[in-house]
């Protein structure tokens, strides 16, 4: 039997928790899955799964395994595929993982004309605003806010994201427009919980830092929430440019505090050390510093 069939049935296994799971991840019986995997533990002479009537769970030998083999399956891929790319183009899928809001405001179209100019590629989209494991779920590739330190991860750095301090006329209308951070304890604010400090807004003006404590009615963990809720009038929000992009254009958010500029932290595509990245996630990679730049939403 092939080691590379093996492989695959076990990570497939191990991954979902399920021989079912497996089975249709990979497009094969239940029981070819199970049969699979039992000749890879033969092989190999060590019990690599525990299971049990409900779940499939991993031994220690297992877990060694799991974090290597996903990176060996792809290297193989790759060098498949590189070997015919010249004729046919990239093929095969890449996994992705990116926080919830910008995946679904950004990553999403983002692979979508990646797509267009690779139709041998299929793609996995994960959105979480948890870290992926991304040795054990075999991601081949992290969107992240913010610096890493994971020293199993490298980083490629995107851009930087701005955050910017708006509100809907109508509530300047009512209220009045903020001028410095001072004044944003008289205002209701929009907290949006996923923030390291929440209730902590940072501020830059001629080189000092500014920070106001604030309050709000709302508080949400997502920005893109809290945006829509601050252009219903309900509070000033403070959140990437990225999620207010569409409400400033439409004129339905203004910003505010205009001699400040927001908090910023680096966007970075994160993928694992130690491993040679597949030609196909390098040219995502670049494809996406350079969609990015030319989306404007930084």
């Amino acid at each position: 039997m092939d080691i590379t069939d093996e492989l695959k049935a076990f990570v497939a296994t191990a991954q979902t928790g399920s021989f079912t799971a497996a089975a249709g991840q990979l497009g094969v019986s239940n029981r070819l899955t199970s049969k699979y995997v039992a000749e890879l533990e033969a092989r190999l002479g060590v019990r690599l799964l525990q299971r049990t009537t409900r779940r499939v769970g991993l031994t220690p030998a297992g877990e060694d395994l799991l974090a290597r083999a996903p990176a060996l399956l792809d290297d193989l891929d790759d060098l498949l595929a590189e070997v015919s790319e010249g004729s046919r183009g990239f093929s095969g899928v890449i996994r992705i993982s990116a926080p919830v809001t910008f995946g679904e405001l950004y990553v999403s179209g983002m692979l979508a004309r990646f797509a267009t100019a690779n139709p041998g590629l299929s793609f996995d989209l994960r959105l979480s605003d948890d870290f992926a494991d991304l040795a054990r779920e075999g991601i081949d590739l992290a969107f992240r806010a913010g610096r890493s330190e994971m020293l199993s991860l490298k980083a490629k750095k995107l851009g930087e994201i701005r955050s910017i301090a708006a509100a809907s006329p109508a509530y300047v209308a009512a209220h009045g427009q903020p001028y410095t951070p001072d004044e944003l304890s008289a205002h209701s604010c929009i907290v949006d919980t996923n923030r390291r400090a929440p209730r902590r807004w940072v501020f830059r003006h001629d080189g000092q830092e500014h920070v106001a404590n604030i309050q709000g009615r709302f508080h949400v963990n997502s920005a893109r929430a809290a945006a829509e809720l601050a252009a219903q009038g309900f509070g000033i929000v403070n959140a990437p440019r990225f999620a207010l992009c569409e409400s400033l254009e439409a004129g339905t958010l203004v910003p505010v505090l205009l001699d400040y500029t927001g908090e910023a932290s680096p966007l970075s595509a994160v993928y694992l050390e130690g491993r040679v990245l597949p030609r196909k996630v390098r040219a995502l990679i670049d494809f996406a510093v350079e969609d990015i730049r030319s989306a404007g939403i930084l």
